[in-house]
């Protein structure tokens, strides 16, 4: 009997949240389904979604930054039908591949100055760790110096310079590498002069929390570990590819990074994909002879399809001048929330660059609220912020994340097509749950204790 894909969803959409609860994560289902965000979607395009009864949802998270030219975008899904008709020689592995070649080419034209050799890999996480390998084998140093707040991905290595005490807690002992204050070059020049750090990795603006380089920082940064012989490792895994507003996060500051890593937006969405782009003279000290041509490798690198789904993503990037509307639309977002502030006590700041936002919230002023707040956060930290996205998602169809744990900040990552009347949606219903905040006690407040409770008894 023939695979039929369409009958396969049909028999079982409606079973997601039980299937997630029976077979992968029944802790995430019962948080999906205590929040309220658990619709069975049905369907999704550029920056909406659509569940089965036809309501429509915008998209202020996509898929934690993956799909930066949206959902299902048609010339990428035309790309990954081009492929599968041509029968390609895939992962051939003793042998070449063309298609990663040229996305490796056309990467490098785009990359910041003197990146010039690429790996590819399968994610974010992968990325750094073999970053961070490279920079020992370049080096001869073991020691890595990271930034509190900075989030490089959860495998073993990479958990290593998560500055997030959140994810490291219950996998120690990890590597006993160094945290230090993001922004705070003195604390970087005091760990380097030690003459033992291999690379600093950094993010340079950082996803959890949405916390931007100061300026000059990263240049500063990158002369330090050139003077003490370090490598520095720009993560670009979700600022990267226009997110920003600028191709990637470190042209903002012209930061020319010794390594720099990618993924998530890369595939347009379509299939795991990363990659790390390096200097040559790192390249020579990894590969260092023909015995060694493959001491770094991975069973999916240069796989055709994330190949395809990247050169398409690339082309659809350029010629639909997505870098400069999201530079465009997401300063517009940036200034109508930021005119929020002095409106709404319980904001105290919105920052961002291009299409990654924070909107953080701080104690208001007036006894009763403050009385509401005080009361949220003894029950647990990260409740306000559920508060608000609950009612946005539950009254207003909109999808967003809280920025970390123990945070007062919402972040928004939308896909970057997002529009000017995408932007206006999300602009009324955030000021009209932002109204019902400040009124204690009111529904907002309540669903905040309905939380607490459920998290009590799960």
């Amino acid at each position: 009997m023939a695979f039929d894909l369409k009958q396969l969803i049909r028999e079982h959409q409606g079973r997601e949240l039980d299937l997630l609860r029976e077979t992968m994560n029944p802790r995430f289902a019962k948080v999906l389904s205590t929040i309220g965000f658990d619709p069975v979607y049905v369907r999704g395009q550029g920056a909406h979604l659509w569940d089965k009864d036809g309501n429509d949802y915008l998209d202020m998270l996509s898929g934690y930054g993956v799909f930066n030219v949206g959902r299902n975008h048609p010339k990428v899904k035309d790309a990954i039908r081009q492929y599968l008709e041509v029968d390609s020689p895939n992962l051939i592995k003793m042998g070449t591949q063309l298609l990663a070649g040229v996305l490796a080419e056309r990467l490098l034209k785009i990359a910041p100055r003197g990146l010039d050799t690429v790996f590819f890999c399968n994610s974010g996480a992968e990325a750094i760790e073999g970053a961070m390998k490279f920079a020992r084998a370049y080096t001869g140093r073991t020691r890595m110096i990271f930034c509190q707040h900075g989030f490089h991905g959860l495998s073993m290595g990479a958990l290593s310079v998560n500055g997030l005490d959140e994810f490291r807690h219950g996998f120690g002992p990890l590597m006993p590498w160094t945290r230090i204050p993001f922004g705070d070059a003195k604390a970087l020049e005091a760990e380097l002069k030690r003459g033992d750090v291999a690379a600093f990795v950094v993010e340079p603006i950082q996803g959890h929390g949405v916390f931007i380089a100061p300026d000059g920082y990263l240049q500063e940064a990158k002369a330090l570990c050139q003077k003490h012989g370090a490598v520095l490792i720009a993560d670009e895994v979700q600022t990267g590819f226009g997110r920003t507003g600028k191709m990637f996060a470190s042209e903002h500051w012209g930061l020319e990074p010794d390594i720099m890593t990618i993924s998530k937006a890369l595939s347009g969405g379509y299939c795991p994909t990363g990659a790390i782009l390096f200097r040559r003279p790192i390249y020579e000290k990894v590969f260092s002879s023909l015995d060694r041509c493959i001491v770094h490798s991975s069973t999916f690198s240069q796989n055709d399809l994330a190949a395809v789904c990247g050169l398409a993503t690339l082309a659809v990037l350029e010629e639909e001048r997505i870098v400069e509307h999201a530079a465009e639309t997401g300063q517009y977002l940036l200034e109508q929330l930021q005119g929020l502030v002095g409106r709404y006590e319980l904001l105290k700041e919105v920052r961002g660059k291009g299409l990654v936002i924070a909107i953080e919230f701080g104690p208001p002023r007036s006894m009763s609220l403050r009385a509401g707040w005080t009361m949220i956060h003894k029950l647990n930290q990260d409740l306000f912020c559920q508060a608000i996205l609950v009612p946005l998602m539950m009254d207003h169809k909109i999808l967003a994340q809280v920025a970390a744990h123990g945070m007062d900040v919402i972040k928004l990552i939308p896909p970057l097509v997002l529009t000017r009347a995408d932007c206006d949606r999300f602009l009324a219903s955030f000021e009209a749950v932002l109204e019902a905040a400040h009124k204690f006690p009111g529904p907002l407040w309540e669903v905040g204790s309905r939380i607490a409770k459920n998290a009590v008894l799960s």
